[in-house]
């Protein structure tokens, strides 16, 4: 793999190119675009990437892998532009937060001999952009991954690959699946931590209560401070799954504000909160069971033996077929 190629290097774009740079594969280089050039000078800055292209086409015509870590919104317009000079045999990636309308457009812009895996790393940070670029968020991080139908088994391995070389955990996902599990535990709260902003910032108490305000309230309203274009297009491109959860959210407020103002609150709310108290810590031990404790940031020397026979596409892990095979399996459905 000679070129890789990352367009869009804010925080998800330059913390991929920092984790692809960090594994030094030989003879590859990996370069970027952004349209706000100073958000690319400081990627590069970060060693993010090796090289800088103030043109979007001349970033991927010569790329075998092409990232799009862009608003949701602008993949479509990216996957438009760059279509007509992608290389044959090109595999083409994404971070949208969405899946659903990303793989439509693939569908209708992207050539049909390039391969689209939809991908969307579950990490992110409160700095904004580039300055919030760590590749260590990676580390046994989720990575959704929802191959198009049309990918070759060979492009989805290699995504694969990459994913778990920068230390993440790839997680195969339906389009659709995908945009309502996300749509319960990433985007209704950040509309959540948002309207909590908006309600308290608009009250004529709020310069009072801003000198009180600390843990908690720095805590539920954190995800406020992302990119508000990317919660934008995200909100736009997951209507449906995002209203059927803000419904379910407005019935729970109901019930506590019922439990508030009844008869006997102390035991109905207690009841609740334990409830809910419970169901908390039961989540956090199975995200421990599941990531366990030790951070897989494995060392580049160890790593190139396995890399370059990948790289050059002289073999797959076994570890991928399966995954690869359960994953077909699970599109086609049972079989007479």
């Amino acid at each position: 793999m000679e070129r890789i190629a990352i367009i869009g290097l804010g925080q998800i774009g330059s913390t991929l190119g920092q984790a692809l740079k960090r594994l030094s594969f030989e003879n590859t280089e990996i370069v970027g675009h952004d349209r706000e050039p100073l958000v690319a000078s400081a990627s590069k800055k970060l060693r993010a990437v090796d090289k800088l292209f103030s043109n979007l086409l001349n970033t991927v015509e010569s790329a075998q892998l092409v990232i799009l870590a862009v608003p949701v919104l602008a993949i479509r317009d990216v996957m438009e532009l760059i279509a007509p000079v992608l290389p044959e045999g090109c595999i083409v990636t994404d971070t949208g937060s969405t899946k659903v309308q990303i793989m439509k457009w693939a569908e209708e812009y992207l050539p049909s001999t390039v391969n689209f895996v939809g991908g969307h790393p579950m990490i992110g940070r409160e700095t904004p952009g580039v300055e919030g670029a760590d590749q260590t968020m990676l580390s046994n991080a989720t990575y959704a991954i929802t191959p198009s139908t049309s990918a070759s088994n060979e492009a989805v391995a290699t995504v694969v690959k990459l994913v778990e070389l920068m230390g993440a955990r790839p997680y195969f996902v339906d389009a659709v699946e995908h945009d309502s599990l996300v749509a319960a535990i990433s985007h209704l709260p950040m509309i959540l931590s948002a309207a909590l902003v908006s309600t308290v910032a608009s009250s004529p108490s709020w310069p009072e209560m801003e000198k009180m305000a600390s843990g908690g309230f720095e805590s539920v309203s954190r995800l406020a401070s992302g990119s508000p274009v990317m919660h934008r297009d995200i909100c736009l491109t997951n209507e449906t799954s995002i209203v059927f959860w803000l419904d379910s959210l407005m019935r729970s407020l109901t019930e506590y504000r019922n439990l508030l103002t009844g008869s006997e609150p102390a035991e109905g709310l207690e009841n609740a909160l334990s409830q809910a108290w419970e169901a908390r810590q039961t989540w956090l031990t199975h995200r421990s069971d599941w990531r366990g404790e030790t951070v897989y940031l494995p060392p580049p020397p160890s790593l190139m033996d396995q890399v370059k026979g990948f790289i050059g596409g002289e073999r797959l892990v076994e570890k991928e077929k399966q995954i690869l095979e359960a994953w077909r399996s699970r599109r086609s459905g049972p079989k007479d």
